[in-house]
């Protein structure tokens, strides 16, 4: 395994990078792989994701997005446009490497794969979407943001999430992200992966997803979490199933 480590400069905010080639995968196949909201790349549920990738001979391009990890900028100060913005970058620079992208993401990570898909519809060969956070987009508008309740027509400045608090910005940015068009705008193959005992992001936004997309298959995990602490071997083994 050929491993790289850099710093992509975007926008005065280093977008940390660590890229992982296979044994002969060097310009071929390459997945971009982004992690959930207040994680980061070196979690284990997205190290087994790559893993998959590489053992059917595909590169990886993992980031700590803007905020989180080793990346620049800070976590109350990020939302969904810079990371969506931060993909764009991402892929950019991924299309120097290889001609053929495949795109993953966990939760949050696969809320912005799901629309950086259908942003860019011939870019991603095919795209993996963990447990992504569809209820985001959901309760910004409803005034309810992953269990954290606010007034949805009165923004507050700020949202404590976790000991660190969100921005008036993130939850303005996420009601106006339309999940139901990026899918609409997506037609290659597309693989949803959810526990059915996730507490953090319903199965009913994959259930959903799945229904809507042209061309996609749920794995459904029995009375998994939604970092897929019981069944991790079984999700790798889904990614690994649904690629050629």
């Amino acid at each position: 395994m050929e491993h790289r480590e850099l710093t992509l400069p975007h926008r005065g905010v280093g977008i940390h990078v660590k890229l992982d080639l296979p044994e002969g995968a060097e310009g071929g196949p390459l997945a971009l792989v982004i992690h959930g909201l207040t994680g980061h790349m070196e979690e284990r549920h997205i190290l087994a994701a790559c893993g998959a990738f590489h053992r059917r001979g595909i590169g990886t391009l993992r980031a700590d997005m803007c905020g989180h990890g080793a990346s620049g900028g800070d976590f109350s100060e990020h939302n969904l446009f810079v990371w969506l913005d931060q993909v764009m970058a991402l892929t950019d620079y991924a299309q120097g490497l290889s001609k053929r992208l495949y795109i993953a993401g966990h939760s949050q990570g696969g809320l912005a794969a799901l629309l950086s898909a259908g942003m860019r519809p011939d870019a991603y060969e095919k795209a993996v979407l963990l447990a992504p956070a569809l209820n985001i987009l959901d309760g910004a508008r409803k005034g309810d943001l992953l269990g954290r309740p606010f007034d949805p027509q009165r923004i507050p400045n700020q949202l404590p999430f976790d000991h660190r608090p969100l921005s008036g910005t993130y939850l303005r940015c996420a009601q106006l992200l339309d999940g139901a068009w990026a899918i609409d705008h997506y037609s290659r193959p597309v693989l949803l992966v959810h526990g059915s005992g996730d507490d953090t992001v319903p199965l009913a936004c994959s259930e959903w997803a799945a229904a809507r997309y042209q061309h996609a298959a749920l794995t459904v995990l029995p009375d998994d979490t939604h970092c897929f602490d019981l069944h991790l071997t079984d999700m790798a083994a889904a990614i690994e199933a649904f690629l050629p």
